[in-house]
């Protein structure tokens, strides 16, 4: 877990910071750059937020859902289940100290708030209650929104805020991760004066978010453990879990369901993978047109969808799909959807750390060759158009990337010189220029570069 930490901690909240920020959104105002006015990890999350609003004045956090809807939702999600955690480590403290404590899920819509009473009833005026969406695509650059799109820890001080109504708090927020896959559950944010972006606040976030997950191990753990007369495991929630589909990067999607995992083949996965992306339901003749590249009948489709019923059925019947229509009992989250879900909020960096590669590589239905395509088309141009060093060397990792032309001269043109990356570049540029009988770039062969 890595920190935002570009300039000493204790230097936040100092004047000559927070006048920088102010000139750097009168610099925005008036159309000119903020080069040099913002640390670089705030300045990149302007830069985002300017994808998605056209100026900070419309920077407004907006309710997500309704009170019925919040509770059915958060009483679902997984960190239901640590909220007693967080509530003695972090909740409780905050009372005292003058602190709002806010647990976020990996969208950035907050679930509960909570801390002093006066802070909580101030906060509400900027909309930040259980409810709230506050991602960087709703607010603009802030702790809990900035967090979840780099998956790691900020502190966002003052008038670093994109939006000037979130100018006089300062926050703290650390991305909480799932202990079983890794991937994010949500963020858990402290939001105040001055002393919210203290070095002590970091600490004490982090080591909650570290004792969160490893409480939530505990918990699986114990759901795990064989019934025996000396040890009798206490029920585990469903709401430990996630139900959810891996399709990325392999030929057998995963299904994952109350803590087992179950390996389908290439044609279950398929089935599996459009019911989830159609909640509503989908009939056979519907499924046959996505699921098969040549013509199929209904028929082809309910046998097998009998054998999928089956082999679902010995793994838990939380998954098994329902029939007239076909359709899955509840939400099954599927990874490739992820990564669309955080490409469209411009949490590029977020989608390429779950990417593990396209989506069912081997399949030739038209629905997931469509859906393959989309998501390594839309991850591509969000890395090339980010142009960050890290980002697209990370990308070049990927096997897709291995013939990418393009994004490997990106890569040679935005390394310093000196970088010890830097060779393993241009020799696999050259090497592309070669195989593929690419003429030479003037990047490539001019001396200067080499």
């Amino acid at each position: 877990m890595s920190s935002s930490r570009s300039i000493p901690v204790a230097e936040l909240s100092s004047v000559a910071l927070q006048q920088r920020a102010l000139s750097a959104h009168e610099a925005l105002d008036q159309g000119v750059s903020v080069e040099g006015k913002l640390r670089g990890m705030v300045r990149e999350s302007w830069l985002r937020s300017l994808t998605f609003l056209p100026s900070p004045s419309t920077a407004r956090a907006r309710l997500f859902c309704s009170e019925e809807e919040l509770e059915a939702y958060r009483q679902g999600h997984p960190l239901a289940a640590i909220m007693p955690v967080i509530d003695r480590l972090l909740v409780q403290p905050s009372l005292e100290a003058g602190m709002l404590v806010a647990v976020g899920d990996e969208n950035g819509t907050l679930l509960w708030v909570d801390g002093d009473r006066e802070l909580r009833r101030r906060a509400e005026g900027m909309l930040f209650v259980p409810g709230a969406d506050w991602s960087e695509a709703t607010v603009g650059t802030s702790a809990p929104g900035t967090a979840l799109a780099l998956d790691r820890s900020v502190q966002i001080a003052g008038a670093e805020h994109f939006s000037p109504q979130v100018h006089p708090w300062s926050c703290t927020a650390v991305p909480l991760h799932d202990p079983d896959s890794g991937t994010v559950l949500g963020v858990i944010d402290i939001t105040g004066t001055a002393d919210a972006v203290g070095t002590h606040t970091l600490s004490l976030v982090e080591a909650t978010v570290a004792a969160a997950e490893a409480q939530l191990s505990i918990h699986r753990l114990q759901g795990r453990l064989p019934r025996t007369k000396r040890i009798r495991p206490a029920r585990v929630p469903a709401a430990l879990y996630r139900n959810s589909l891996q399709v990325l990067g392999t030929d057998h999607g995963v299904v994952h369901a109350g803590g087992a995992s179950l390996e389908l083949s290439l044609r279950h996965a398929e089935l599996l993978t459009l019911l989830a992306l159609h909640p509503e339901g989908l009939t056979a003749d519907q499924l046959a047109t996505m699921a098969y590249p040549e013509d199929a009948s209904g028929t082809t489709v309910r046998a097998e969808m009998l054998r999928l019923r089956k082999v679902l059925a010995e793994h838990g019947r939380a998954i098994v799909p329902q029939s007239r229509p076909y359709r899955l009992p509840g939400e099954l989250v599927v990874d490739a959807v992820q990564v669309l879900n955080y490409l469209h909020r411009g949490a590029h960096r977020m989608a390429l750390a779950i990417y593990r590669g396209p989506v069912l590589p081997r399949s030739q239905a038209p629905a997931i060759t469509r859906l393959r395509s989309e998501v390594s088309t839309l991850l591509r141009d969000a890395v090339l158009t980010d142009g960050a060093p890290e980002t697209v060397l990370d990308y070049l990792a990927l096997t897709e990337a291995e013939y990418d032309v393009e994004a490997w001269q990106l890569a040679l043109r935005i390394l310093p010189r000196r970088s010890p990356r830097r060779a393993v570049v241009v020799a696999h540029t050259e090497w592309l220029e070669a195989e593929l009988g690419v003429p030479p770039s003037l990047l490539t062969s001019s001396p200067k570069f080499r």
